[in-house]
């Protein structure tokens, strides 16, 4: 929870993907350490720790970019 890490349906565990809140264009790169999200419409679910960062800890939910960072 207190980690720059997030699950994502196809990257490799370990890879790195910078992920940007296009609301307020903060961003943050983020270790893939689990799969998910598995619901229609979301492409990756970030620790509370990374949504804190990117300013939607509370809301719950962004509309991101996600790119993965090269280098691995």
């Amino acid at each position: 929870m207190g980690a720059l890490t997030a699950a994502h349906r196809s990257l490799p565990f370990g890879s790195q993907a910078r992920v940007t809140n296009l609301g307020n264009g903060r961003s943050v790169v983020v270790t893939i350490n689990d799969r998910g999200p598995f619901v229609r419409g979301r492409v990756i679910d970030v620790s509370v720790h990374a949504a804190q960062c990117l300013g939607f800890r509370s809301a719950g939910l962004a509309r991101v970019k996600v790119e993965r960072v090269a280098g691995e």
